[in-house]
């Protein structure tokens, strides 16, 4: 079950407690929205992040935790006079707990169009597989 493999450590937190938690280079730092989709052999996780570029964002797993990071392009603020604004800029960061059912050495992370997808393969050990029964 997906509650079991992938939890969402910043689920109860808002856009300030992760400004005063997380990094703080820029002017705010937004939690992504995230969506996990499980398949037959790997969960597919993927994160909202518009504005920024492949370049400018990571993604760490260490001790079951799975981080990502992205920083906002402030350069697009520049020069710029506004009449109304709505859209900010800045970082992005959410967290998540993977548990031992992924197989966190083949994580693989592509993003297009602002869309941050990762792959997380079920470990072999978890995926359902046929018995040969044997006839004597």
């Amino acid at each position: 079950m997906v509650c079991d493999i992938v939890k969402n450590k910043n689920k109860n937190e808002s856009e300030s407690q992760v400004a005063r938690n997380g990094r703080t280079d820029s002017p705010r730092t937004y939690l992504p929205s995230c969506d996990v989709i499980e398949k037959e052999n790997e969960l597919l996780l993927l994160a909202d992040i518009p504005g920024a570029r492949a370049e400018d964002i990571e993604v760490s797993f260490e001790r079951g935790l799975l981080t990502i990071h992205a920083t906002g392009n402030p350069s697009r603020e520049a020069g710029r006079k506004y009449l109304h604004r709505e859209y900010g800029v800045g970082d992005y960061h959410r967290s998540f707990q993977i548990g031992d059912e992924i197989d966190a050495g083949r994580i693989e992370a592509d993003f297009k169009s602002g869309v941050l997808t990762l792959r997380l393969p079920k470990s072999v050990d978890v995926l359902p597989r046929k018995i040969a029964v044997k006839a004597e």
